[in-house]
């Protein structure tokens, strides 16, 4: 116990009636170091505003910020098996669970949402990264099936947002199998004559990148987005080769052919919009394309099902 800490400094806060001030009030700039204020990051939908700096966005505030007015109908989480495996590595599965429960209020990493984006109705569906990395497991699994479920049943688009540091290895082979599960969705998606639209975020990687997130008709990025399935440093010590400046990022990878676009977080519902209208063969909104990319400009993924 440190006395000077637990007892000293709360006393002498308490005589000069100083407050305690949270320690995220100011977020720092990953790539220039300035310091922003959380209110002013929030307002920018998490876009540091001088450097365009994309920082990992929460999934309901994404969800909101994605649908018209910020109202959608979010879908319910499926129950499924709690730490099957009985799982332990220097602390219990079920106490990481709890831990990420009660850090971000849900349930588990995939939260999802039924609404319209310029009055395309489409489902929505955002890994949340501060859940244990955004991590796939059985739960993660079973909520992105009954998503595509309901997209299906509503026969309208499905959009995803995947954030995610790829299986949870807490759950073993279990969370392997939600791979070839999600891709059976996504087939059932496309044979019901449906778009399939990935929004790639920083980070996707891992079992993530192997399945759904590389499966859509379209594939968008977020700037400086981290996409790959091993990580920089693993590849470099396994082949033994420095790797090329900038690579696995979305940028790099829109060079390569991996990504079809790359759009700013703020143009991100206005892109679906356009682009989503044209797969359904619905009417534009002229007023809408004012100022925006050309349609014969958006790079239309072959295999898009319409």
């Amino acid at each position: 116990m440190n006395w000077i800490t637990n007892y000293v400094r709360p006393k002498i806060n308490s005589m000069l009636g100083r407050r305690e001030v949270p320690e995220n009030l100011w977020i720092k700039c990953p790539e220039t170091g300035e310091m922003v204020f959380h209110r002013d990051l929030e307002e920018n939908k998490w876009v540091i505003p001088a450097s365009g700096f994309h920082m990992k966005m929460p999934a309901k505030a994404r969800l909101k910020d994605l649908f018209d007015d910020g109202v959608y109908e979010a879908l319910a989480q499926p129950k499924v098996a709690q730490d099957p495996l009985k799982f332990r590595d220097s602390k219990k599965y079920v106490d990481r669970l709890r831990d990420s429960r009660a850090k971000t209020d849900l349930e588990d990493t995939i939260v999802a949402g039924l609404g319209r984006v310029q009055g395309v109705k489409l489902v929505g569906v955002v890994h949340e990264f501060n859940f244990m990395g955004g991590s796939l497991g059985m739960a993660a699994g079973e909520a992105i099936i009954k998503a595509f479920e309901r997209a299906i049943s509503e026969k309208c688009p499905l959009v995803i947002f995947p954030a995610s540091g790829g299986a949870r290895m807490q759950e073993g082979i279990l969370s392997l199998m939600q791979l070839p599960r999600t891709t059976v969705a996504v087939q059932m998606l496309k044979e019901a004559g449906l778009p399939y639209i990935v929004v790639l975020t920083n980070p996707t990687t891992g079992g993530v990148t192997a399945s759904y997130a590389m499966l859509g008709d379209l594939h968008l990025a977020e700037p400086g987005a981290e996409i790959c399935f091993a990580g920089k440093r693993v590849i470099e010590q396994t082949i033994r080769e420095k790797l090329p400046e900038g690579f696995q990022t979305s940028e790099y990878l829109m060079e390569h052919g991996m990504v079809d676009m790359v759009v700013k977080r703020h143009d991100i519902p206005a892109t679906l919009a356009r682009v989503l209208k044209i797969l359904t063969k619905k009417p534009m909104d002229a007023a809408k394309l004012n100022g925006s990319t050309p349609l014969a400009a958006l790079p239309i993924a072959a295999s898009a099902s319409v």
